[in-house]
C-alpha cells in the first residue's frame, strides 16, 4: 500500500471547487453541448420546484455553462440526450447513466414500496391511455376523486403516473411550464442506449467514479448519499479499487478521504481568490451539508422548510462563494412583473468588505440579468458574530447600490 499523502484543508478546498467546474474556463463548450458536458461531468443536476428565483436546475447550470439558456436543457431532454429520474432527489441525468437507474426501477416494479400504495388497475388504465393517445400530462386525466390541496391529495391517475415513472414504464419527454409530460419508455429511449442491468459491484464502482469525478475527494459515506442498501458494497468496492490503484487515499487534517489517482495535479491550476459565485441551495457542491461544514467550515441550512418565526437568514438564502471560501448568504426574491430583484437579507461571513465589494457587485449584476431583473432593492444586512458594524454595513449597502447604478 503506497504511503498516505497529506494535503492541507486549503488545498482540499481548491481541488473541490476546481473539480466542481464553478469557475468557467474560456475553453469550455457552450450551449447544449456545454450543458450536456456539465451534466456528464457532475452526474446529475437536482430539480426543484421553488420559483422565487429561476429554479435550481437552471441556476446550477447557469453557474457552469457560459451563456446558458433554459431551452438548452429542454432541447437535450426532448432529443434523448438526458433524462429525468431520481438521484438522491429528483434530477436531470445524462443518458449515459441510464442503466444505473435500472436497479431502483426494477426493485419498485417487483414490489418495493414507493410513496404510495400501488393501484394496478389505475396503472394499467394510464399505460393504455398513453399507448393510445401519446404523451400526456397529469391534468389530461379526468379521474380526480380528491381535492388538489397538497402532495398527499394527488388524484389516482397522477399517483399512477408517478409510480409508472419511478418503476421505469414511463419517462418524462419534456416539461411544459413545470408540468411533466409522460410517454412510454420504449418510445423515449434512444435505440443505442445501454439497457443492461449493472451488477452491484458495477453499480458501486460507477457511484464511486462519478462522485470523485464531480467532487474530487470523499469519505465512504458520501458515495451512496441517501441511497439504501449500498453501504457495505461501496466499502468493499473501495477496498478493491484501492488495491487496483484506481483510487488513492488522502489525509486532510485528521480525516482520510478517497480520491482519483493524480487529483493533486489540480493544485497546479489557477483559481481566482476574488471571483464571486452566487450558488443555488441545491447546487451539487452544497448538497451534503455535513461535508461542507467539515471541509469549508460552512454551516448552512436552507430555511424555506423552517417555520417563518424561526428563520434567521430568510426563506431562500443563497450561499455566496468567493474563490474557495464562503463569505455569506443572500435571501433573494424576484418580482417578475416589476422586473426587480429584492435582496431581502444579505448576511456576511467576511469582514473584508473592500475585497468583496467589486466582485460581489459584478456577480449581482450578472445574476440580475439571468433573473430578468432591471433593478435591485436591498432590505437588510447583517454579519456573523457582529464582525462588521452597523455603520460599515450601511456604507457597504450604499456602495453596492452606487456601483450598480454606475
Amino acid at each position: 500500500m503506497p504511503q498516505l499523502q497529506h494535503i492541507s484543508l486549503t488545498q482540499a478546498q481548491k481541488i473541490i471547487v476546481l473539480q466542481q467546474q464553478l469557475h468557467i474556463s474560456s475553453k469550455a463548450a457552450r450551449g447544449e453541448r456545454g450543458v450536456l458536458q456539465s451534466l456528464e461531468h457532475l452526474g446529475y443536476i437536482q430539480i426543484d420546484s421553488i420559483s422565487v428565483i429561476n429554479r435550481a436546475h437552471h441556476h446550477s447550470l447557469y453557474n457552469r455553462v457560459k451563456g446558458y439558456k433554459e431551452q438548452h436543457l429542454n432541447q437535450l431532454q426532448r432529443s434523448g440526450s438526458i433524462f429525468e429520474y431520481w438521484s438522491h432527489a429528483a434530477a436531470y441525468l445524462p443518458m449515459s447513466a441510464y442503466r444505473y437507474s435500472l436497479p431502483r426501477k426494477l426493485a419498485l416494479k417487483n414490489g418495493e414500496q414507493h410513496w404510495f400504495k400501488k393501484d394496478p388497475k389505475m396503472m394499467a388504465q394510464v399505460l393504455a391511455e398513453i399507448a393510445d393517445c401519446g404523451p400526456m400530462m397529469a391534468r389530461d386525466f379526468a379521474s380526480a376523486t380528491h381535492t388538489n390541496s397538497g402532495w398527499w391529495d394527488w388524484k389516482p391517475a397522477k399517483i399512477a403516473l408517478e409510480q409508472l415513472f419511478m418503476q421505469g414504464d414511463l419517462m418524462v419527454t419534456e416539461r411544459r411550464g413545470f408540468q411533466k409530460v409522460y410517454d412510454l419508455s420504449d418510445k423515449v429511449l434512444p435505440a443505442d442506449v445501454d439497457r443492461t442491468v449493472p451488477s452491484t459491484a458495477q453499480h458501486c464502482q460507477f457511484l464511486i467514479e462519478q462522485y470523485l469525478q464531480a467532487n474530487a475527494i470523499a469519505k465512504a459515506e458520501h458515495f451512496g448519499y441517501l441511497l439504501k442498501g449500498f453501504k457495505t458494497s461501496i466499502k468493499q468496492q473501495l477496498q478493491l479499487m484501492l488495491e487496483q490503484g484506481l483510487i488513492v487515499q488522502l489525509q486532510v487534517g485528521a480525516d482520510v478521504y478517497f480520491a482519483r489517482a493524480g487529483v493533486e495535479k489540480l493544485l497546479k491550476q489557477k483559481l481566482s481568490r476574488s471571483k464571486v459565485k452566487i450558488l443555488s441551495p441545491f447546487d451539487n457542491l452544497l448538497i451534503q451539508r455535513k461535508r461542507m461544514q467539515q471541509l469549508f467550515n460552512f454551516n448552512y441550512q436552507l430555511e424555506c422548510y423552517v417555520p417563518k418565526p424561526k428563520r434567521l437568514f430568510g426563506y431562500f438564502s443563497l450561499p455566496i462563494l468567493q474563490g474557495q471560501q464562503f463569505v455569506g448568504t443572500m435571501d433573494v426574491k424576484v418580482q417578475r412583473k416589476e422586473r426587480r430583484m429584492d435582496l431581502l437579507h444579505l448576511h456576511l461571513h467576511s469582514d473584508k468588505l473592500a475585497e468583496l465589494l467589486v466582485p460581489l457587485v459584478r456577480e449581482i449584476a450578472e445574476f440580475m440579468q439571468f433573473q430578468g431583473a432591471d433593478s435591485l432593492q436591498i432590505e437588510q444586512l447583517s454579519a456573523v458574530d457582529n464582525k462588521v458594524s452597523r455603520g460599515q454595513l450601511q456604507s457597504f449597502k450604499q456602495q453596492i447600490m452606487q456601483q450598480l447604478a454606475g
